[in-house]
């Protein structure tokens, strides 16, 4: 159902009610390295005037690598964290990509070393918010089978900690996953997302 060409058919629908910039928003992190390669490639050779913005989530490790693809394959921006605030269902690390594009065509132009000046004030400031952290501490790339959107993933840490849930959460994410496949494989944002995918829709890719 959600193949290259069903991607490419919503991008021509959007084309024609004249977008100006194409978002790609991959809540869940589930965007790997060669299907972005794929997906954005297929855009740009069918819309080469098109601005491409890419949007993910690193939940099960591999944003960097995604990001980087994308960009190759002709995104013209792709969004990033904070090192301290990065990783996991958050965005992928900001000081990798500036690092890993030095010196190529593709340079974001960016000094290293200011990028980690500003993230030692973030590596800081989260320090002081740990109490209220969600409890994650790595990566899972069980994503691809339960495929939560990254808010939800740690919304629902949390809420089963609350619960007393914490020694099950792996039966939780697979219960999810189950609910998923019954409901239709249906699209799955937060309450917040739900906002950013409404106004998303009007200009943007969904994926």
């Amino acid at each position: 159902m959600y193949n290259l060409e069903y991607y490419l058919g919503f991008v021509r629908q959007l084309h024609g009610l004249g977008i100006h910039v194409l978002a790609i928003k991959d809540m869940a992190g589930l965007l790997k390295p060669e299907a972005g390669t794929m997906l954005v490639n297929a855009i740009r050779q069918e819309f080469p005037d098109l601005p491409i913005h890419v949007h993910t989530h690193d939940t099960a490790g591999t944003g960097v690598a995604s990001m980087l693809a994308c960009a190759k394959a002709g995104a013209d921006a792709v969004d990033a964290a904070a090192d301290a605030m990065s990783g996991t269902t958050s965005q992928p690390s900001l000081g990798a990509l500036v690092a890993s594009t030095q010196g190529t065509q593709w340079d974001t132009g960016l000094d290293l070393n200011q990028v980690q000046a500003v993230n030692d004030y973030w590596e800081e400031a989260r320090g002081l918010y740990a109490p209220f952290e969600s409890g994650q501490k790595t990566g899972s790339s069980d994503v691809y089978e339960h495929e939560m959107p990254g808010g939800q993933y740690t919304n629902l840490l949390f809420q089963s900690s609350q619960l007393g849930l914490t020694g099950q959460w792996s039966k939780v994410k697979k219960a999810y996953a189950a609910a998923n496949r019954l409901l239709g494989d249906i699209i799955k944002v937060t309450s917040l997302d739900c906002v950013r995918y409404l106004k998303a829709v009007s200009f943007g890719l969904t994926c």
